[in-house]
């Protein structure tokens, strides 16, 4: 399977950094865990304009708040930190809302490559630590509309 090289966390396009940033469609989401659920309302990056942009710039990002990158069908991902300001959490979602993986405490403007350990539908991204805290691990549930399965 070919793996697609995403520009994970960006938010503002080169030509639009003037304009700030571009409204995304809202959602919120939960993620199940054993210690309980924890509800997010997260921006929603769907298409790869808004993909491309992502998290770029952001100086802050409220403790329940988020992005989801919804790639529409499971695929191999791998994002980067090129001009992200905050360090983050990546949960890697498989297509019926199972985490696959938890990319912990990613390193602000790094071009390292964080691949997804397997093939998935979708990214979420949160203020790095926050998955720890919470207790969120792969195998723990994300419920969303993109899922099917809630919210």
């Amino acid at each position: 399977m070919r793996t697609t090289t995403i520009a994970a966390v960006l938010l503002f396009a080169t030509a639009g950094c003037a304009d700030g940033p571009i409204a995304l469609p809202m959602a919120q989401i939960t993620i199940n865990t054993s210690s309980g659920s924890n509800d997010f309302m997260v921006e929603v990056a769907s298409d790869p304009a808004s993909q491309q942009r992502g998290l770029m710039f952001r100086r802050k990002l409220a403790p329940d708040a988020g992005m989801l990158f919804d790639f529409h069908k499971a695929t191999s991902l791998s994002f980067w930190m090129k001009n992200t300001i905050l360090p983050l959490d990546m949960i890697f979602i498989r297509s019926d809302g199972t985490i696959s993986s938890i990319a912990s405490n990613t390193v602000p403007f790094s071009t390292a490559p964080i691949p997804s350990s397997e093939p998935v539908r979708a990214v979420l991204e949160i203020n790095a630590g926050r998955a720890h805290e919470l207790g969120i691990h792969a195998g723990d549930r994300v419920r969303a509309a993109i899922f099917l399965n809630g919210n």
